[in-house]
């Protein structure tokens, strides 16, 4: 496993410095590594990581646990939360950590020499005891352990669109095929009424 050090140094290289958020992401990752009974940095399946936010936390997250988007051990809840939730899939044992309020101010204590308040947590959250640091709940995934991994091997074509879905993310309504975005669950809405293969044309030309 590696040191603290050189997780916060393999993230701040990922992300182009270091702050405090990263500290906190790479701080969950070795607590939950330490509660679960894993070695990190994993290059495996073994651990499934949730992140609550799509910002700096997850730097520190990755660094710390080996585990990436395109591997399908780490998804994203974009919840604006500073918490993530980590499941051993061999024995589906799942815990959530999220930083206790008081971090902040507990930070400060811990950091007397910091210039300011963004020093103080980024120095104090490194030193911290996990006690102050993190809260920790034992959690059920609403989402059977095998849905949230994925089939690799599985496709299907939206009836609807007729675009291509991966890794059974298609849903069946009364028979039909459908992507999320056609059986209503989509992030975004066309412009105008045509479709969208009417609207660019995406080759380039030399």
């Amino acid at each position: 496993m590696h040191t603290l050090d050189a997780i916060l140094a393999e993230s701040a290289k990922r992300h182009k410095h270091l702050c405090p958020r990263q500290v906190l992401g790479a701080r969950m990752g070795l607590l939950a590594a330490e509660l679960l009974g894993i070695e990190l940095p994993r290059s495996d399946k073994r651990l499934l990581v949730i992140a609550e936010t799509d910002g700096c936390t997850v730097d520190g997250l990755i660094a710390a646990t080996g585990c990436r988007v395109g591997s399908r051990t780490l998804h994203i809840q974009d919840f604006g939360k500073v918490a993530a939730t980590f499941t051993d899939t061999y024995s589906e044992d799942t815990i959530r950590i999220v930083p206790r309020r008081e971090a902040r101010t507990l930070a400060m204590e811990n950091a007397p020499t910091a210039r300011n308040n963004w020093e103080a947590m980024l120095l104090g959250y490194q030193v911290m005891s996990t006690s102050e640091l993190f809260i920790v709940q034992r959690v059920k995934l609403k989402m059977p352990l095998s849905e949230m991994i994925s089939r690799p091997t599985r496709k299907a074509i939206c009836e609807i669109c007729e675009e291509e879905i991966m890794n059974g993310r298609e849903v069946v309504n009364h028979g039909v095929v459908l992507c999320l975005a056609c059986a209503g669950e989509s992030y975004y809405h066309c412009s105008v009424d045509s479709p969208t293969a009417e609207l660019f044309d995406c080759t380039m030309e030399s």
